[in-house]
């Protein structure tokens, strides 16, 4: 497996970034890349598609599972065959986020490409937990 391994601090309240982690809708507001994402069924395991931005003909299929109990989702993208495993953790008033991205060896080097983005969404996804919660 290839993969590595993110961490962000939101100063806002747990619950205020699991509520976009948990909302399939919502990547666009926070996920660097995401144009649009169709949400497409409900239910423990949801799927839902997300178009990159600029490539309006590439949807890419995705599952979501989540554990509410433990704060982690986990986004699993069925085009490239990588996860993307969200936890969250108390931290005083605020919420660290870390992003665990894994894969086959084969994809490494499309996880370095990913990378940068994905460091830049962490960084979205508690930017916009702190707004909302305003």
């Amino acid at each position: 497996m290839s993969g590595f391994t993110l961490t962000g601090t939101a100063k806002a309240p747990v619950e205020e970034v699991w509520k976009l982690l948990f909302d399939p809708s919502r990547p666009p507001e926070w996920w660097v890349g995401v144009e649009t994402v169709r949400v497409d069924a409900d239910g423990a395991a949801t799927e839902y598609t997300v178009w990159p931005h600029g490539m309006p003909d590439f949807p890419m299929p995705q599952s979501m599972r989540t554990d509410r109990a433990n704060g982690r989702v986990v986004m699993s993208c069925q085009v490239l065959d990588i996860d993307f495993a969200w936890q969250l953790a108390e931290d005083g008033d605020g919420t660290v986020i870390t992003l665990r991205v894994s894969a086959d060896e084969a994809k490494a080097p499309v996880l370095a490409e990913k990378r940068p983005f994905l460091a830049a969404s962490v960084v979205a996804l508690a930017a916009l937990a702190e707004q909302e919660q305003r």
